[in-house]
């Protein structure tokens, strides 16, 4: 059985980090991307990063390019999101999802995690 896990979020202020894990059970992250999405209130659930399972290719939407790292390590079968300079405008349910390859669109990937809450407030 497929299982995502996130775990990491919290609370923290403007400008601080934190580091988001997203671990998989019932497969090898090996062979498939992973990426990241958020959902805000009120607000559609958008792509925030991905990482490909081919080569390792990572992609990052342009609101946290710079900021934002993905990484996997593929003998602990987690995916991580390290958050750096966090804004206010990143707070946001945070959500790993797992298909074969990278896309920006929430409906191309089949398995979810259960999402974890980001809040960047002072």
């Amino acid at each position: 059985q497929v299982q995502l896990v996130e775990s990491g979020g919290g609370l923290v202020q403007p400008g601080g980090s934190l580091r988001l894990s997203c671990a998989a059970s019932g497969f090898t992250l090996d062979y498939y991307a992973i990426g990241w999405f958020r959902q805000a209130p009120g607000k559609e659930r958008e792509g925030v990063s991905c990482i490909s399972s081919s080569d390792g290719s990572t992609y990052y939407a342009d609101s946290v390019k710079g900021r934002f790292t993905i990484s996997r390590d593929n003998a602990k079968n987690t995916v991580y999101l390290q958050m750096n300079s966090l804004k206010p405008e990143d707070t946001a349910v945070y959500y790993c999802a797992t298909d074969f390859v990278c896309s920006w669109f929430p409906a191309d990937f089949g398995s979810w995690g259960q999402g974890t809450q980001v809040t960047v407030s002072s």
